[in-house]
């Protein structure tokens, strides 16, 4: 993958030489994504967002694990002295929960996925909107995200997540 991405890079540069652009004019710029999501207000502002409508279910899941394991310990402990068939009963009753939570936690783990899935689009889209304005008004010829090593000059990152709180 990287191998391929790097390959693009090199067919695009050697593109731009071709046709006459040569690379001391070459506007170049870079934008670290991960800190956009981790920086920026429309992120945060989706962690926030994403947080409080799962947090409920994520403590009723919570509260199910320690339910769980108390029952656990009582079987565990108490399994020599109970009855067959009371042992039976807790076995049966700890088995229930015991998929029924295995059950919950992955829908919620699902559901998760989906809505942060859905929430970092929104991000990037407006990133990437932010992105084409900063390289149109700077008149950028490339723009990068997702780079092995980059020169700290290049980084516009922050000029993005300026934009992107100025945006709101």
């Amino acid at each position: 993958m990287l191998k391929a991405k790097s390959l693009v890079l090199a067919s695009c540069l050697s593109a731009l030489c071709i046709t006459g652009l040569g690379a001391a004019e070459l506007k170049v710029g870079y934008v670290d994504t991960q800190r956009i999501f981790r920086d920026a207000p429309a992120a945060q502002k989706a962690a926030k967002k994403l947080e409080s409508e799962f947090s409920r279910r994520d403590q009723e899941l919570q509260r199910m694990a320690k339910q769980l394991q108390g029952l656990q310990e009582a079987l565990e402990k108490n399994s020599v002295t109970m009855a067959e068939s009371e042992r039976r009963n807790r076995e049966k009753e700890f088995g229930d929960l015991s998929r029924e939570f295995q059950r919950r936690q992955r829908e919620f783990r699902e559901d998760l996925n989906l809505r942060q899935n859905e929430e970092n689009a929104a991000v990037i889209e407006k990133a990437n909107r932010a992105i084409k304005q900063i390289a149109e008004s700077d008149k950028y010829d490339l723009i990068l995200q997702d780079v092995v090593w980059v020169s700290p000059r290049l980084d516009i990152t922050e000029r993005v997540i300026k934009a992107l709180s100025d945006g709101k």
